[in-house]
């Protein structure tokens, strides 16, 4: 198989979707790399290491996107690469469509067989191919909480660890999953007053265990989250619903209610926001401030730090990337149920159902088409 990886374009994107060691495993089992020239400068690799990896540079995205039977990216196609896509062709990468109405229909238009990292399943129900972006997400938002939080950034002027004799800061993570988890063993490791939030009984127990004395849990009902944030300096939404659309938990009215200055970071923007008042933002201008309340809703955390990223991404997406080379996606899906769950929008129809209910299209199950 002829396999692309396009520079990423989308704002501060800086990581790639094959490092040159996955380029070289591609092309040690027979298919043909290309890679967009320069396309590994954020992660300081260049085009020779991939030459060297056996792979060839092309001149810009048009020929990968025009010639190639599979294209490998990280962050999902922008207005301007999904117009390339065509109906013979996989694109593999994260998609997050449901909170996307213009990028689905495009797909849905291009005919394309789109799959996506964030929906692809393991054994026990995880999202190992979600896992690793969630992991560095969950530890970028104290680092991101704790800058907006200076003065300086228009937050509160409060030390997440305070010093002696002065009281730490208040650490709120709605959520308790692989984000949720990982914010918290950050913020406790700053020495910060954590409390985890989640509706999961196991959960509760699990990061309860975890963290003993070094956070506190609660259940998530609307008492508690109200109370919860409103005492907040810092509060970390991570809450994901695999596929759909994040529940609007904290609402605009609590921003009145909470500490002027404190800061709300926003880790589900990718799939909407689990704020009322969440908005995509950027690297270049991550914050925005509404009723005296930061806002940090970045939707690429992790490309910020570009090359721990993607050589984490690459570990859990090259597997699959190489069983769709050698077999097809339909073989490599008839082999994989969990591979299947990664399939979204084929030949001009949705497949995936928490997409397909959220903006108004036809469900068509994958088991339809592998037959």
């Amino acid at each position: 198989m002829r396999i692309g990886c396009p520079k990423e374009i989308k704002n501060h994107e800086y990581r790639v979707g094959l490092t040159p060691e996955s380029a070289n495993e591609l092309v040690a089992q027979g298919h043909e790399v290309w890679i967009e020239t320069q396309a590994g400068c954020g992660i300081d690799a260049t085009d020779e290491q991939y030459v060297a990896a056996g792979a060839k540079i092309v001149h810009g995205p048009d020929p990968i996107f025009a010639e190639c039977e599979m294209v490998v990216k990280v962050k999902e196609p922008q207005a301007i690469e999904r117009k390339k896509l065509r109906a013979d062709q996989i694109l593999y990468t994260y998609l997050h469509l449901a909170p996307d109405p213009d990028q689905t229909k495009d797909l849905v238009d291009s005919g394309v067989t789109a799959i996506a990292y964030e929906t692809v399943t393991g054994p026990r129900g995880q999202l190992p191919l979600l896992k690793p972006m969630s992991q560095v997400a969950g530890r970028m938002s104290v680092q991101a909480g704790a800058t907006a939080l200076e003065k300086a950034h228009g937050g509160r002027g409060v030390l997440l660890g305070g010093v002696p004799g002065v009281m730490p800061g208040k650490v709120v993570v709605i959520g308790g999953g692989v984000v949720g988890f990982n914010a918290a063993q950050m913020a406790a490791g700053l020495g910060a007053d954590v409390t985890i939030l989640d509706r999961d009984p196991e959960v509760l127990e699990k990061v309860g265990t975890h963290f003993e004395s070094r956070a506190s849990t609660r259940f998530s009902n609307k008492a508690n989250l109200y109370d919860a944030v409103c005492g907040a300096d810092l509060v970390i939404g991570a809450v994901l619903i695999p596929g759909a659309a994040a529940p609007k938990l904290v609402t605009r009215e609590m921003l009145g209610n909470m500490q002027k200055g404190a800061v709300l970071v926003d880790v589900a923007i990718d799939q909407g926001g689990c704020f009322e008042t969440s908005k995509p933002t950027t690297h270049a201008d991550p914050t925005y401030v509404v009723d005296d309340i930061v806002h940090y809703c970045v939707a690429n955390m992790p490309g910020a730090v570009a090359r721990t990223s993607t050589y984490a991404l690459n570990n859990v997406t090259l597997p699959h990337a190489l069983r769709i080379a050698r077999m097809g996606w339909k073989d490599a899906m008839r082999n994989d149920p969990h591979l299947a769950e990664g399939l979204n929008v084929h030949a001009g129809e949705v497949t995936y159902e928490a997409v397909a209910s959220e903006l108004g299209y036809n469900y068509r199950p994958v088991a339809d088409l592998l037959g």
